[in-house]
């Protein structure tokens, strides 16, 4: 038996997922430019992200919470 699945607010995730990721990189004092040389992506991206406007996948939250030296969980919203 499969059970319906709710739709997922994804818009307020990712607007979340980017404030999180901004508090945790300004309190470090990390620029966006040397968080995304540090993940290998261009600044632009992290930007979108904190924007709430990039969805980033699996593997990029995985490099941004390790650049940061953080649990992922610190940085998801749920």
């Amino acid at each position: 038996m499969r059970l319906p699945l709710a739709p997922l607010p994804y818009t307020s995730i990712l607007k979340h997922f980017g404030k999180n990721l901004q508090k945790v990189r300004r309190e470090q004092d990390v620029s966006q430019e040397k968080l995304a040389e540090a993940i290998g992506v261009n600044r632009t991206y992290v930007s979108l992200i904190e924007q709430g406007q990039r969805n980033p996948s699996l593997k990029n939250i995985y490099r941004i919470a390790k650049a940061l030296s953080v649990p992922s969980s610190k940085l998801l919203p749920f």
